[in-house]
């Protein structure tokens, strides 16, 4: 196996990654964010089930709203799932959020990007910037080809250096693809561009059966190169089951 890639250190909520810390285990809800009772009782079989780190979809700003009265419910960090309306992102960390993914690319003008990182930063919530290759931009679809690993890396560094002008660097880079190899090579060049820490996922990866030997292969792979601080194994179905898949990694 070979040595833990040293990335800077990263706090969501009360679990830290990167800079050598465990590589923590995260899953996603998928009941409606707006029915905190459903929601709360999966977080708390998600728990049981050894998740470290959970993120929950805000499409509304009901949601938004319910991430207050979850939190008090949960006892681990809890992460706001935004994909286009920088107005959630804000709300969501107003309620409480531990740390807000999105994809700059998606959110609209740089205004409301700012409008987002100037939130976080008053907060000191971190940011993982997605990226996946269903997203990759038109310029490098062009550029590379279609969907490449460079094409991937460069779209992530890209929106990780806007947020650095904008005065902010408390980030999470994530980079994901249902390509297995394409995955894996991607990691291994983003690991040598830069020193944040990565979560790490194949998305789209399938059921129990299929997901689980996707993300075996792929997550085993990266995580036996010493890439990556935070991980989720991505089924359809039973969130729990994503948890409890750590153990095919």
């Amino acid at each position: 196996m070979g040595a833990r890639k040293m990335t800077r250190e990263v706090a969501i909520g009360g679990v830290a990654i990167g800079a050598g810390n465990p590589v923590a285990i995260q899953s996603m809800t998928n009941t409606k964010t707006e029915d905190v009772a459903a929601t709360v009782e999966q977080i708390l079989a998600l728990e049981r089930a050894g998740c470290e780190i959970v993120r929950s979809a805000v499409p509304t700003m009901e949601a938004a709203s319910a991430l207050r009265e979850i939190k008090e419910q949960i006892h681990i960090p809890l992460v706001a799932d935004i994909h286009f309306d920088y107005k959630l992102a804000i709300a969501a960390v107003e309620n409480g959020a531990d740390k807000i993914r999105i994809n700059p690319g998606n959110i609209g003008s740089r205004e409301r990007i700012q409008a987002v990182v100037d939130c976080c930063r008053e907060s000191g919530v971190p940011i993982r910037v997605g990226v996946n290759s269903g997203s990759l931009e038109k310029n490098l679809l062009e550029k590379y080809g279609g969907v490449t690993a460079e094409g991937l890396v460069e779209s992530a560094l890209d929106k990780v250096a806007l947020i650095e002008d904008m005065g902010y660097d408390n980030l999470v880079i994530s980079i994901k693809s249902s390509d297995v190899l394409m995955c894996i090579r991607a990691h291994e060049i983003l690991a040598e561009k830069t020193s944040y820490p990565l979560h790490v996922g194949i998305t789209e990866s399938g059921t129990v059966y299929s997901g689980s030997i996707k993300s075996a292969v792929g997550l085993g792979t990266i995580l036996y190169q010493g890439i990556g601080d935070t991980v989720r194994v991505s089924l359809t179905g039973d969130p729990v089951q994503e948890a409890e898949g750590r153990r095919s990694i």
